[in-house]
């Protein structure tokens, strides 16, 4: 019998880099407020699952200053968007 799990990729386990991703695949680009308070998240907490994904090349920044303000965005890497098109695919044949 085949492994129905073996293509679920372990970097999406976490609810919360579930949740980065999907809010990157549908945006070109997201600062880290804005994804702090979709995820309802701490700073520390988003921080270190954004750090994670970009360590893994998932994700990108793009570090900015918005008057003198800093601010932060950030994107899906092309390996990322790949990795999580094919999780979600694993998902879906897990279910039917």
């Amino acid at each position: 019998m085949a492994n129905i799990i073996a293509n679920l990729n372990k970097a999406f386990e976490s609810r919360i880099r579930l949740g980065i991703m999907s809010i990157l695949s549908v945006n070109a680009s997201v600062d880290f407020n804005t994804m702090k308070e979709l995820l309802e998240l701490t700073d520390g907490n988003l921080a270190s699952h954004i750090k994670a994904l970009e360590g893994l090349n998932y994700i990108q920044s793009f570090k900015q200053f918005i008057g003198r303000k800093p601010n932060t965005n950030y994107s899906l890497t092309e390996s990322g968007r790949q990795s999580f098109k094919e999780h979600l695919d694993a998902l879906e044949t897990l279910i039917k």
